[in-house]
């Protein structure tokens, strides 16, 4: 089930909302156990048989949490860390990586090993991090074991944050499972950051991706011009794609007293590849940071070694991502641009506003061109749409650049311009004011918000294209 529908919106949300909070009030372990079936039947809802995966996946890691609970003072601990991390990472690999690898084996040693066709469940990474992070987590003392299995399951399927994100770990909520606090300022800033989420879903990303799909889909040869602006559409579709459904996973989590932390920070202005990872996917930056970086020895050691721990950490990230070539390529690019990046120091050192312009198109070049890798079916895909770009091959402009330009300038406008911090800007001028016009400015917004709501929802009645990117990982 998807966020951005109708079903969503008229018919699975109003009923949990009435059953947690009018049927179920002040019965926290009922509503905790409702919030769970909801949240299992989110999941159902598109691939029935695949909640039967979870399901496994919430039962291995609960007793995986029980074990580790009481030999955590022993060296055994470790090994039940071990079979945690075994189990969760072979069920990734039969679901996510099977197919690829033993393609590849075919391939390259003239084999004719069969070959399964097998279907990817949706949110499969996500949740499979959320569920290691809470055995990690217990045998590290950063959150209380529960012994109770539903408790587990409520907190690696909670509906909000299950299929694309943020990553939740489990020392975030774990204290909020059994006593968290709702509020309404909690619920109507959660219906705020819902609506937020939904018109950069609905209004900018899926409209960004009309343009992007168009061109990088064509079956016809593509100009220049059109090249580098499906670029660009596919940059800003990823960026209000994936922001957005963080938005209203957090803006939902916060509807029900859950607070997780941020996943973006205005990733578009970063001046360095260091800067662009702190602010894009920061759930799962700081994820590998803690359970991977860290304990290989982060920063603290020399030279080879470091270049070592950045290798393993984005070489992972890339394979997180994806069974494909072009997700290994984009991760190894990031480890190569961020190896310099700390080995030379050159963020610190050129500093200065001289270099700032330098600093911020050497960053945004590198992450276009790793979003074009990102996107391409292959790396011949990705080669051939750079030449493009290039001019290599095809003309500069024609025709196909200016439809493309015509029908969607005013929202490439707009969501170049909104990928700047401007609304929080605006938020502190208006919070500045008198009352009068402070209550003035704040009316206009809820009306603006209320209507492109209206808008939004127009959108999704119309039919138009609407999966979620990041469902696919």
């Amino acid at each position: 089930m998807l966020f951005s529908t109708l079903i969503f919106l008229i018919a699975f949300l109003p009923i949990v909302l009435f059953g947690y909070y009018v049927l179920l009030r002040k019965w926290r372990p009922a509503q905790n156990v409702f919030l769970l079936f909801a949240s299992l039947v989110f999941y159902a809802w598109g691939e029935p048989k695949f909640v039967f995966v979870m399901i496994g996946s919430i039962l291995f890691n609960w007793l995986m949490g029980l074990l580790v609970d009481r030999r955590r003072e022993k060296k055994t601990a470790k090994l039940w860390i071990a079979l945690d991390v075994a189990g969760n990472l072979g069920l990734l690999f039969v679901f996510k990586y099977l197919m690829f690898t033993l393609g590849n084996i075919n391939t390259l040693f003239g084999l004719s090993l069969p070959v399964p066709t097998i279907t990817l469940p949706i949110g499969i990474s996500f949740f499979t991090f959320q569920a290691m992070s809470y055995v990690l987590d217990v045998y590290r003392g950063d959150g209380q074991v529960q012994k109770n299995p539903l408790y587990v399951g409520l907190y690696i399927s909670l509906f909000p944050q299950l299929i694309a994100g943020p990553i939740v770990r489990y020392q975030t909520v774990a204290d909020e499972i059994m006593n968290r606090k709702e509020t309404w300022d909690d619920f109507t800033d959660g219906v705020h950051r819902f609506l937020v989420g939904f018109l950069k879903k609905v209004l900018l990303a899926n409209t960004m991706a009309l343009v992007a799909d168009g061109v990088f889909d064509s079956k016809e040869p593509v100009c220049a011009a059109a090249s580098w602006l499906g670029l660009i559409a596919y940059t800003l579709q990823i960026y209000y794609d994936f922001s957005g459904y963080s938005d209203m996973g957090i803006g939902l989590g916060r509807m029900f007293g859950f607070h997780f932390l941020e996943n973006f920070d205005y990733p578009y202005i970063s001046t360095s590849i260091t800067e662009f990872w702190r602010r894009w996917h920061i759930s799962l930056g700081t994820w590998f940071r803690d359970y991977v970086y860290i304990p290989l020895g982060g920063s603290r050691v020399k030279k080879p070694r470091l270049v070592f721990n950045l290798f393993v950490v984005w070489l992972l990230t890339g394979i997180w991502h994806g069974a494909n070539w072009t997700f290994l390529v984009w991760g190894l690019m990031y480890f190569v641009l961020l190896t310099v990046e700390k080995l030379t120091g050159a963020d610190k050192k050129l500093q200065g506003k001289g270099w700032l312009p330098v600093k911020y198109i050497y960053t945004m070049a590198f992450v276009c061109l790793g979003w074009l890798v990102f996107r391409a079916d292959s790396i011949t895909a990705a080669w051939a749409y750079l030449r493009n770009m290039l001019g290599m091959g095809t003309s500069v402009l024609d025709d196909s650049f200016w439809y493309y330009f015509d029908n969607y300038v005013v929202f490439l406008i707009a969501a170049a311009v909104l990928a700047v911090p401007l609304a929080p800007w605006l938020r502190k001028k208006i919070d500045a004011l008198p009352k009068a016009p402070r209550t003035v400015c704040n009316a206009v917004y809820t009306v603006g918000l209320l209507s492109l709501f209206l808008v939004g929802i127009s959108y999704i009645v119309k039919g138009s294209y609407n999966p979620f990117i990041y469902f696919n990982f």
